[in-house]
């Protein structure tokens, strides 16, 4: 017993204690993850959560961390922090080391360490499943354009910029001005719910003929885990369409 209260003794405060808070901030990360639809969690609200009441120095980082452990071993979830460097007064974003940007306060993501088929089955709820679907569709464009690509169309005197992400979802019959999609809603708004969650983040490239802005790949499609699903969604359309094309010959 004394070895469980021994790292709580710098904190002057009981296990109990401890305990409620890391209750506490799973509580609010499982609730506000799912109602967010996947936003990042700001660090800055889970050290409220400890800081209301108390003040000991490292507190809050140790309550974190119980609660990233307690949200593996019991609920399944890898609590993924993620780290956004600013962007800079010309509109870029930093690709520097974070020692060497500024950079904006820590978020976190749920991540799921079930076994696919168990995450299937259990946890993946249909109705989200079109989104799903969107998502990867939208990286996958971003990715084959190098990772980077306008949103609109941009015209200047010696070339036209056409292929465009908006270009490539209105072939999938996504306009930008649709407001009354059947499954999405607001197209434009649910492009946007993917710079919210961290998949893409916006960048104005200022050029000859005004600002022009693009979308790249953030940091959550830019994790491994995701970006090699993507990479294995794109080879599939790609076998697909080859398939295709073999019939038709």
């Amino acid at each position: 017993m004394a070895d469980e209260e021994d790292p709580l003794s710098q904190f002057d405060i009981s296990k109990e204690e401890t305990d409620k808070l890391v209750s506490e901030v799973i509580r609010f990360i499982l609730f506000k993850f799912h109602q967010s639809s996947g936003t990042p969690i700001k660090r800055e609200d889970l050290t409220q959560i400890v800081t209301k009441n108390y003040r000991q120095r490292n507190l809050a980082t140790h309550v974190i961390n119980e609660a990233k452990k307690k949200l593996s071993n019991v609920f399944g979830y890898d609590l993924k922090e993620l780290q956004r460097a600013r962007a800079s007064s010309n509109g870029q974003s930093s690709r520097l080391p974070l020692s060497q940007s500024s950079v904006d306060s820590k978020s976190y993501v749920l991540v799921s360490e079930l076994p696919l088929e168990v995450f299937r089955k259990h946890v993946v709820d249909e109705t989200t499943s079109p989104m799903t679907g969107f998502t990867f569709v939208v990286l996958a464009i971003v990715q084959l354009a190098g990772g980077k690509i306008p949103e609109v169309r941009e015209q200047s005197r010696s070339f036209e910029v056409t292929k465009t992400l908006w270009h490539h979802l209105k072939r999938m019959g996504l306009h930008e001005s649709d407001e009354h999609n059947p499954v999405f809603g607001n197209n434009k708004q649910t492009l946007e719910t993917l710079v919210q969650q961290r998949y893409l983040q916006k960048e104005k490239v200022s050029g000859p003929e005004g600002n022009t802005l693009f979308y790249d790949l953030a940091e959550r499609a830019l994790d491994p885990q995701v970006s090699e699903k993507v990479k294995d969604y794109i080879s599939q359309i790609l076998k697909n369409d080859v398939a295709v094309v073999e019939l038709d010959d």
